[in-house]
């Protein structure tokens, strides 16, 4: 009798919890240092979260595979491969408009993502050497629909921790998804 209402108190917790916090969702993207000379250029895929702890609202892990690229050079600028696997915390979105009709509007806001990656590269030009840490506060312009499939551009510094600290500015373009989709309530 007690392993049967076990079970159905897990089952029952399972489907009180929403959706989306129950399967997570893919985060995919692409990243840059920007800046003259060599630069990082990757794409990334990954699993999100959502989280309800402090400030931040989604956990993400996601790996990051890349080139360095001499944005000097004319011809022949990719030199090297670059791993990285980052982890990253975003706050909610701060909400500024809503595009759309009101059943189906799209929202848009502002959020702040803190991301700490590592990093290890083939060939690797920059004066930071193989393997190196980096760490990204990045603001982010968020447009979607936040039960469903939304896209972020973030900007901000990113430290690059190594045989020297270096400080780059960071770009990157992501895309988020729920892995299951939940009905919409009238």
């Amino acid at each position: 009798m007690r392993r049967s209402m076990i079970a159905m108190l897990a089952g029952l917790a399972g489907l009180s919890t929403p959706l989306l916090a129950q399967s997570g969702g893919v985060t995919a993207g692409l990243a840059w240092t920007v800046g003259g000379g060599w630069q990082v250029e990757g794409a990334d895929v990954g699993y999100a979260r959502a989280l309800h702890a402090g400030p931040l609202s989604v956990l993400a892990l996601t790996a990051r595979v890349g080139s360095f690229i001499d944005e000097g050079a004319i011809v022949g600028g990719a030199r090297g491969v670059v791993f990285g696997v980052t982890v990253a915390g975003r706050t909610p979105m701060a909400h500024l408009a809503d595009l759309g009709a009101d059943s189906t509007a799209t929202q848009v806001g502002f959020d702040l993502t803190l991301e700490a990656t590592g990093y290890a590269g083939s060939r690797n030009p920059l004066p930071v050497g193989s393997p190196w840490a980096a760490v990204s506060p990045l603001l982010g312009l968020r447009v979607g629909d936040p039960n469903g499939a939304q896209y972020a551009l973030v900007v901000g510094p990113t430290v690059f921790f190594g045989a020297i600290t270096q400080v780059r500015p960071f770009l990157g373009l992501r895309f988020e998804a729920p892995l299951a989709r939940q009905e919409r309530r009238p």
